[in-house]
Parts: structure tokens; sequence; C-alpha cells
């Protein structure tokens, strides 16, 4: 009577019989090692889309560094004896010069800390995180880069928005809607982006928002495409708003949507009556 060969079990499979997350406990995360910078992508808000690494790191390294749209429920989850570090920037308020951030992180990387760089989102969508690899490359600092879940499609979904769906658009627009001096950006080609997908999402652009719907009508965007301003994403205090690119400029200023926000231009938000799954009751639970 012949048996099938039994499979040896490998130091990376894990303990399948223990509950949850203990089944992680023995899985080979890579070493957070003393003077190296990981920059890390928090997500959207919700602290459950944050990834197994960026848990990882927060159990492994000796300062964090964050910005400002980091969940601070997230950072509950920091190990116990790491010390905490606000490098946030926000729109029209006081905030830390790109280059001091960047140059405090060379710092703590050459004191031999592990230093954990949060970001909300990703960090390369319109999180600086570049830039910042940038400077710790050419200053000879070790770095790992850690993507998150950015908001420009992870919060949609929380609203029931697909940023692609084969009935509506097989293609999206990703842009900023300010530039470093809290402007509408210069250097971008509005005339080309008007037309160029069904969709387009734009992060930061709630306070330019009248001047970019104007500037993509009169390039040939129909002033009756739907708008949606997602206030919040992922967040049990999550807002979505309803528009028009005709309206949209008047609404802002009527209404004042909260920030951080989407903005989602086009029919993607057909959908949103349809697939708008993050009621009340699933609201209730801070984790996503």
């Amino acid at each position: 009577m012949s048996h099938a060969p039994t499979k040896s079990a490998k130091p990376w499979e894990g303990d399948n019989h223990s509950p949850g997350f203990a089944r992680l406990d023995h899985e080979p995360f890579p070493h957070f090692e003393a003077g190296w910078v990981w920059l890390v992508g928090a997500g959207p808000g919700a602290p459950g889309l944050m990834s197994l690494l960026a848990y990882h790191a927060m159990q492994n390294c000796d300062v964090v560094v964050y910005d400002a749209l980091v969940n601070p429920d997230i950072l509950r989850w920091v190990r116990v004896g790491a010390e905490l570090e606000y490098a946030g920037k926000r729109g029209g308020k006081p905030s830390p010069v790109q280059r001091d951030i960047s140059e405090r992180l060379i710092d703590l990387a050459r004191s031999g800390k592990r230093v954990l760089r949060l970001k909300g989102g990703d960090p390369f969508m319109f999180g600086r995180g570049g830039e910042e690899s940038q400077t710790l490359a050419k200053a000879g600092v070790p770095f790992r880069i850690v993507p998150g879940i950015t908001a420009g499609v992870g919060g949609l979904a929380y609203a029931g928005i697909p940023a692609t769906h084969r009935d509506t658009n097989h293609a999206v627009i990703f842009l900023t809607g300010h530039d470093a001096t809290g402007r509408m950006p210069a250097n971008v080609n509005w005339a080309a982006i008007a037309t160029a997908a069904p969709v387009i999402v734009m992060y930061m652009a709630v306070k330019n928002l009248g001047e970019i719907a104007a500037v993509l009508q009169s390039n040939g965007r129909p002033s009756d495409d739907p708008v949606t301003i997602l206030s919040n994403a992922s967040m049990p205090n999550q807002q979505v708003a309803s528009t028009t690119l005709a309206d949209a400029g008047a609404y802002v200023a009527a209404n004042e949507p909260p920030t951080p926000a989407i903005v989602i231009v086009g029919h993607a938000s057909d959908w949103r009556p349809l697939l708008d799954w993050y009621g009340p009751a699933l609201r209730e639970n801070p984790i996503g």
C-alpha cells in the first residue's frame, strides 16, 4: 500500500496550530537593523489597513517620526519604549521644513537608531517619500520602503467607489491639487488632463477645487461631470459629498468640506449608491 510522501515542515511555515496573529511569531520578517530608516505607509486612516511589514516595523523600531495624517490610534501599536516624534505637514499651518525632516532622519540613523518614518497613505504617492529616500541615499543611509494603501484607491473603496470599472473607466489619473506654494500646480498640463481619462482622482485639491474645475471645463471636460469629495476616508467620521464640475467651487465655498479629502471627478461615483457598504454599524469598529 503506497502513501503520499509526507511534506516536512519548514521554518518559514510558522505554527499553523496557533490562534490568530500568534501564527506569525515565527515568520522570517526582515531584520530591522540599527542605523536603518524604514519609510512605511500607514494607509488612508483605518488601522486595520496597515500591512504586516508596517506592524513589524512598529514592533522593532527605536523611534517613530510620523506625519499629521497618521491616525493616532495606530501609534498605540508602537512598541513600549520607542520614541515618538511628530513631523506633520498640513496646508496653511506651521509645519516642519521638508529639508529639516530629512536631516533629522539622517541624524537619528547615524546615532544608531532603528528609525521608522511613518507616513499617511503610501510614501511614494504624494507623500514626499521619494524626496526623503533620495536624501537618505545621497547621505549613504540604508533604507527600506514599505508601501501603504493610498487613499486614492483604498479610500475610494470605503466610499463604494471603484477606482476602475469595466463599465465606467479603463483609465484613471492621479494628481495633486496643490504645489509647494499651496496653489494649483502650474506644471500640470491641465489641457491634456481634462479629457485624458474618464476619472480623475485628486489629492489635496479642496482648497483649489474651484480653480481646477474651471480649467478642466475650459479644456473640454463636461460641466455636468460628477464631483465627489471624500473626507476622512476609511475612518468612522468619513463623509462623502456630491456635486458637479460646474458647481464644485461654489459647493466648497459654501460647505467647507473637512480635510484631508480626496476629490473624484467622473462617473466612477455612479456606483456608490449600489456599493456603499461602509454603513453606521461597521463604523463602530475603529480598526476599519
